[in-house]
């Protein structure tokens, strides 16, 4: 469904910002503005802000801004079609009709879910009912409880050959209708049309904004031909589209939990139970393309958790085939193995959330179990047997379409290969020539560089294309010297060194503005500030500000007064060190007489900066010594990611440069 300017301009109209977050977020008034803590990741001091007037919000925190459609797409994980359509209902807002004929078939889809609604509504009463009582035995020994069945609007279709179709025919639903839902069977050669679920506990099927589209039954019957019947393919199902429990799932996948893929819906049940919501299954067939799609939007790397037996492992082994070409960086699978015997349904009853929080813990990555098949009940004594196997793993890795994710795959099973069969300094793999030599006295390869597993749970860090040369390693012993940041950081620098300019900004504006004390005294208290001179200045603006709380209305007095206390103090030099240290004039809001929102909005973004600044340094310290006792080409890489990412920092810092419009900063035309 499209949404026109217009449309979502009156959507933006008639909700403010603060209704909408208020629902998710304590907001506490701040000047013309709404303060709380962030949503979108854990702190104790409040760093999003909510403004009205101007309709947007703003996470200092994670630097995430927009609108109320951003927000709720960021919070309940919606697309933004859903998150349009939540808002409006929340506003009373009629949804717009593309085309006359949009407008039909949503009708029309709208009269089919109202259908199935009715037919989940009457298994649900049925199975109530007094004709229930064999599907809530059978309920009851699978350890599903009533609260549970309402949950999941569990229901109980009769023996009855007609009863579903009599029960809505009362209510007006033609036959026609029933049949194009699939609740009917009908043919040229069946005279009468007939219910296709009979005597079944029945699993109503949902979409994702919980509406039923199809239902999924449970032969109570050993003698039926079908254990499990799924409504058939309707203008609302297509089966290898959809997952049982999705909804519920992604919500909370996205709140944090892990994405399990069970293989039916008392498997997801009982994980639901057991504390695992974000457990969901293919709707009777092997996992297809677009379910697999559908994972990847909940989850990095869902989790499939498949029975024991040996069937169990071959679904496992198909679902790694099928997930091998989309394969991107990032994006893959594990895979959980139950005890044999055992589905997950039977693993909860029997051992409790612990025993399945074992299972998860053991998963294993993709490229384990695509190893673990090529080399089960091989025998490779023989060269050719060996290069055989080489042939399959490169063709599997081929198989990959990412270039990045390829390479690192025939990486990994370079170094596999070269340690199941090279002795110590072999040479093999897929530049190589193909054979491996049988390792001698049992002892594995061990690859140069190091060896011990690395932070990022490889040996090494990829040896590249063929015929490319490798990263360049550092050379062995301690690594000493130390990067360009961390020499001209003020931490190594002390107090030969200029103060920095974020931590001048920070003093300057605390001393122009000293109003700021008020609400974030405790957060200026907290800040690490590494020159010593800047360490002392901060210490005497809240000395001076402790002392005498800095009533007077206007900010410029209040500036005035803090000045006059430092240099009683005997801070004068140092305040010309701060002004010094500043190059730049275009920072307004740390300038005396900038406008109220323009110094919050300066001082939120300096002190994000100036934590993710410190945080990163200390890494980069870990990152080089840990480069210092393995130079390894994944430490290496550690150590390059740490550096990169601070240069971020320098580059997010520019931003606050463009702060300051309500101070009369003119804006230039693009």
């Amino acid at each position: 469904m499209r949404f026109t300017p217009q449309f979502l301009d009156e959507l933006r109209a008639r909700l403010s910002v603060s209704e909408v977050v208020g629902k998710r977020v304590k907001l506490k008034k701040a000047g013309r503005e709404w303060k709380g803590l962030s949503p979108f990741q854990q702190e104790k001091t409040p760093s999003f802000y909510v403004n009205d007037q101007k309709g947007f919000y703003h996470d200092f925190s994670s630097g995430k801004h927009g609108d109320i459609i951003n927000f709720v797409m960021e919070t309940d994980g919606l697309p933004f079609a859903e998150a349009v359509e939540r808002l409006a209902n929340m506003a009373g807002l009629p949804l717009p009709a593309v085309t006359p004929n949009a407008a039909r078939e949503e009708q029309r889809r709208r009269s089919l879910h109202d259908v199935m609604d009715l037919a989940a509504k009457y298994f649900a009463e049925t199975l109530a009912s007094r004709v229930g009582a064999k599907a809530r035995g059978y309920l009851a020994d699978r350890a599903i409880s009533p609260a549970t069945q309402l949950q999941f609007r569990l229901g109980y279709a009769s023996p009855d050959r007609f009863a579903l179709k009599e029960h809505l025919g009362k209510l007006g639903i033609s036959a026609d209708d029933m049949v194009e839902t699939g609740l009917l069977v009908a043919g040229n050669d069946i005279p009468v049309p007939y219910d296709r679920f009979r005597d079944r506990v029945m699993f109503p099927i949902t979409d994702l904004r919980g509406r039923v589209i199809a239902f999924g039954g449970r032969a109570l019957e050993k003698d039926v031909p079908a254990k499990y019947l799924n409504s058939p393919e309707t203008p609302l199902f297509h089966k290898g589209d959809n997952l049982y429990n999705h909804q519920t799932a992604r919500k909370a996948t996205h709140d944090g939990a892990s994405l399990i893929v069970v293989e039916g819906y008392v498997d997801v049940i009982a994980m639901v139970t057991a504390g695992f919501a974000g457990a969901v299954a293919p709707l009777g067939t092997a996992l297809t393309e677009s379910q697999l799609t559908l994972l990847w939007k909940m989850a990095d790397e869902p989790i499939l958790c498949f029975d024991g037996d040996r069937a169990g492992q071959k679904a496992a082994y198909r679902a790694a085939d099928l997930a091998l070409p989309f394969l991107a960086p990032g994006k893959s699978l594990r895979f959980a193995l139950l005890p044999e015997g055992q589905d997950p349904d039977d693993l909860v009853r029997s051992g409790g959330r612990g025993a399945m929080e074992e299972v998860i813990a053991a998963a294993r990555p993709l490229a384990d179990m695509l190893w673990s098949r090529e080399l089960e009940g091989g025998n490779f004594a023989t060269p050719e047997r060996r290069a055989a196997l080489e042939a399959r793993i490169k063709e599997l890795s081929n198989g990959i379409r990412d270039e990045v994710v390829r390479r690192y795959y025939r990486d990994d099973f370079v170094e596999r290969l070269q340690r199941t069969f090279a002795p110590e300094g072999g040479r093999g793999g897929f530049g190589g020539r193909g054979n491996f030599r049988p390792g001698q006295g049992g002892r594995p390869f061990q690859p140069r560089g190091g060896g011990g597993a690395n932070r990022f749970g490889a040996q090494g860090f990829g040896g590249g294309r063929r015929g490319a040369p490798g990263p360049t390693l550092l050379p062995s012993g301690p690594y000493q010297a130390a990067s360009p940041q961390l020499a001209a950081s003020p931490i190594m620098r002390g107090q030969r060194g200029a103060i920095s300019r974020r931590e001048a900004l920070i003093l300057q504006c605390l001393i122009n503005h000293p109003w700021l004390l008020h609400d974030h005294l405790e957060e200026v208290a907290a800040l690490e500030i590494a020159h010593p001179e800047a360490h002392k200045l901060r210490a005497a603006i809240i000395g001076a500000f402790v002392n005498d709380h800095y009533h007077s209305p206007d900010p410029e007095e209040q500036a005035e007064k803090m000045r006059g206390d430092l240099a009683i103090g005997g801070f004068s030099q140092v305040l010309q060190r701060v002004e010094g240290a500043i190059t730049t004039a275009a920072v307004w809001g740390a300038r005396e007489g900038a406008a109220r929102d323009d110094v919050l909005a300066t001082w939120h973004q300096l002190v994000a900066l100036h934590r993710q600044w410190h945080s990163l340094l200390r890494e980069l310290k870990d990152a080089e010594l840990a480069l210092g006792e393995d130079p390894s080409e994944a430490n290496l890489a550690w150590l390059r990611d740490v550096k990169a990412r601070m240069a971020e920092v320098d580059g997010t810092e520019a931003l606050i440069e463009g702060f300051g419009e309500l101070s009369g900063r003119v804006q230039k035309s693009v």
